[in-house]
This record gives structure tokens, sequence and C-alpha cells, in this order.
């Protein structure tokens, strides 16, 4: 039984057992599990196999998001300004965080950026933060709210973090957008969606024009800049990370709207699914891409990344697609 001294945000539950986490963030059980997900210091933590994979960052930040995220041998996969000074790194879009979902026009309003009249994403509740030997997870409500405080939209967003012995690691994201307050139209524009900055060594592009050594690469077999505003299943960005060649591939599950989805994927680093921005990728007629919610009803959608070593040939990607989104057999 956990103690009730413990608030519900601070237990884990691990493999069918619950295990309580303490304010220091110590679990009282004998062993630790594999993923081990636990808050403290204003943050999310997510750890596996006892080391930092990411952090959950969802206090006083005009959306949450993930950073860092680490390999196994804790090199850092996104961008790391502008939540550290790192010498070397762009100060271009102050709003590209880590790993991230939102989108620049919900009802007109701009949720993508940090503009003065931009909306905020506001955490509201977890629904849980779970811990496991196999896999961990935090499902967290959210309400998008414009500037002069008027609700647009809800949400609730899991991300559940899978422990493999060593790489790939990988992470699945599952946001459900509920149109709680009137009719929801996600408008399009190419500013979104489901997105991280990758770390500027893996960059297509350096600074100022410079060649880089990162390649983009993605199901239908398109390259580097032939990926961007094309449609695809999968997605990969792959370059050297502290002299070692790693990539991150995010996977469009067929069930989501829109599959497969149109991909923001840019020589300098940002990398998006965006199912939305059919004006900016394909030159039609703005508004072709809107997608409505009604009034009481929601959209969902899934996404699969994975941080693997090596380049995109050496991650079987087609495979470990058709393994993730094949359906489930009862």
């Amino acid at each position: 039984m956990i103690p009730k001294a413990v608030p519900n945000q601070l237990r884990a539950v691990v493999a069918g057992a619950v295990v309580a986490v303490g304010l220091s963030g110590c679990a009282t059980a004998e062993s630790q599990p594999r993923v081990r997900v636990y808050e403290t210091n204003q943050v999310v933590r997510v750890e596996l196999d006892g080391r930092l994979f990411t952090q959950y960052h969802f206090r006083d930040v005009s959306r949450p998001f993930l950073y860092p995220i680490l390999t196994a041998d804790d090199r850092h996969m996104t961008r790391r300004w502008p939540q550290e000074e790192v010498a070397g790194e762009e100060r271009d879009h102050p709003h590209h965080k880590g790993l991230w979902w939102s989108h620049g026009d919900a009802n007109g309003v701009d949720f993508w950026s940090e503009s003065k009249d931009a909306g905020r994403t506001v955490h509201q509740s977890f629904a849980e933060i779970a811990s496991g030997n196999e896999s961990g997870g935090i499902t967290s409500r959210n309400r998008w709210i414009a500037k002069d405080g008027k609700v647009i939209a809800s949400d609730e967003r899991t991300m559940r973090f899978h422990a493999p012995k060593g790489d790939p690691r990988w992470i699945d994201f599952t946001i459900t957008i509920f149109a709680s307050h009137g009719d929801l139209v996600l408008g399009d524009t190419k500013e979104g969606t489901m997105a991280l900055r990758i770390a500027e060594s893996m960059r297509l592009k350096q600074p100022k024009g410079a060649a880089g050594q990162g390649h983009i690469e993605n199901s239908e077999g398109g390259k580097d800049g032939a990926t961007w505003g094309r449609r695809a299943a999968w997605v990969d960005y792959t370059g050297p990370v502290d002299g070692k060649t790693v990539g991150v591939a995010i996977l469009d599950h067929p069930g989501n709207p829109r599959f497969p989805t149109w991909w923001h994927v840019r020589d300098y680093g940002l990398f998006a699914a965006n199912p939305f921005g059919v004006h900016d990728f394909e030159k039609k007629d703005k508004g072709t891409g809107n997608l409505t919610i009604p009034a009481g009803k929601s959209a969902t959608f899934r996404y699969r990344f994975i941080f693997h070593p090596g380049d995109t040939p050496s991650a079987h990607l087609t495979e470990a697609f058709q393994n993730w989104s094949a359906p489930q057999k009862p």
C-alpha cells in the first residue's frame, strides 16, 4: 500500500506493482525499475537504468517540452540552446526547445512562436506518472490559452519511454486534441507541429550556409533538401555528435489524420511532422490544409521517435515502422 503522505504525482507504477517515490526522488523499493519517472525540481525526470534520458518541462514555459534527450552514452540529440549556453550554437528560433508539440494557427492564435501576441499551452494536471521495467510514461492535461485569457482548446498527451539495452531508444508520443471550448480550426500553416530541434553538429547546413555533415532521408527515398514539404511515413535525420554518427527518426502512424503527413524538416535543424501546412508545402490555396474539429469532438495523433546509432540504412526504419504500425493481434 502506498503511504497517504506521498503525493499522487510522485508515485510510480512498476510492472504491476506500485513503488512510492519520496520527495527526495528516491524509490523505497529494494530495486529500481529500469525506466524510472518521477517529479523533482519542477520537472519530471526520466531515467533509463539509472541514467538521465530526458526531462519533461511543464512549469512557467510557453508550451511543455522534453529536454535534454540523451543517448545511452550521454550524447545530446537536441540543440542545447536556449536551455543552456553552449559555445558555437546558433541562437535562432528561441521557441525551438527540445521536443514538443504545438501549432502556429489554432482559431487564428499562434501557439508555435513566442511572439508578444502568441498563446500559451498551460499545464493543468498529470493523469499518470509511471515507471516500469519495460517502459514508463507521462500523461499530462493542458489548456491552450490565448494572450487575452480565452481558452481555445485542450489536450491530453502521453509520452511513453522504452527501455532497450543500450541504443536505439524510442519515445511514443500520443496527443488527443479536444475542441473543448467550441469548434477548433487547426489552420493551414507550415509553422508546426510535432517537432524537435536536432543537435547543432547534425545539421545539413551549418551557420552562414556552410555545408554540414548531416543527412535527411524519408520513407519514399527522398534525401536532404528534397524531403521538405513532401509526404512520407517516416523521416530520419542523421549526423555526427561528438564524433559519432547518430540519428533520430520520426514515424507517422497510419491511423493519424492525413497520413502520410507532410514534413517541415529544415537544413538548419528544425525537424517537424505537419499535417496542416498544405498551402506552404504544395502551393495550394490558403486554407486547403485547415482541419476542423467540431465542438465537443477530438482528434488524436500518434508518433514514434527513434534515437539510433549509425546512418539511416543501419537503423532498418522500414521494418521498425511496420512493426510499430501493424494492427495489434487480439
